[in-house]
């Protein structure tokens, strides 16, 4: 995705808080969220650097402001889940989970921004509200509504981030496979060497619906063992 182009010389140029983050989200679909410099950002928004912090005290509030923006996607899928009947509670919080996987997807090294901020804005709390709402509505207690919330929250992003990680820029393909093969095969790791084919896979969806069962089925078993 391509950055807005900077203004023409001699105007002007119009600078608010959504434009930035656009701005700003689009430079990390191009280049990632190393190369994303303040400096960088004022440059495709036609303006001086030190204008972006009328909007954003600091590099890390507009890192803040863009995680939240991410999440408008997965918020919006927390809201229709709410039409979900409430007995089915796995169904619901796995559509979630789901649904912040697809956002943190949606932008290059999503999970990792989102993964290094601490966004508490309407989108991040939405989403937050609904899937421990789903939760308590299944009979968990507040207590282990809250871990709960973290423990696939924690999961979907770090796998997220991982996944993301792992891809190389520009050719999608994951060269820690190639390593891992060549130094599982060059030793003597039986185990691991059975399932190389599953270890070196890049069907990353069948890795997480996998992790997400696991973590559905354990939260299944918590809640019969308390009622």
């Amino acid at each position: 995705m391509t950055p807005p182009s900077s203004p023409t010389r001699g105007r002007p140029a119009r600078l608010d808080r959504a434009r930035t983050v656009h701005t700003a989200l689009a430079l990390l679909d191009e280049s990632g969220l190393d190369a994303l410099t303040m400096r960088r950002l004022a440059d495709a928004l036609g303006v001086q650097a030190g204008a972006l912090y009328r909007h954003f005290a600091t590099k890390q509030d507009l890192l803040t402001a863009m995680a939240e923006h991410m999440l408008g996607q997965a918020a919006d899928a927390a809201d229709a889940a709410e039409t979900t009947p409430a007995d089915d509670w796995s169904r619901r919080v796995a559509h979630l989970a789901r649904a912040l996987r697809t956002a943190l997807l949606a932008h290059r090294d999503g999970a990792r921004l989102f993964a290094g901020t601490h966004a508490t804005g309407p989108n991040t709390l939405r989403f937050a509200d609904n899937l421990t709402g789903a939760l308590r509505q299944a009979g968990f207690d507040d207590e282990q509504a809250a871990r709960a919330l973290y423990a696939i929250t924690h999961f979907t992003t770090g796998h997220t981030l991982e996944e993301q990680a792992t891809l190389h820029p520009g050719t999608g393909q994951p060269p820690e496979a190639g390593l891992l093969r060549e130094a599982v095969t060059a030793g003597t790791y039986p185990h691991l060497a059975a399932t190389l084919p599953t270890l070196t896979s890049t069907d990353y969806t069948t890795h997480f619906e996998y992790g997400l069962h696991l973590l559905l089925s354990g939260l299944h078993t918590t809640r019969q063992s308390t009622h």
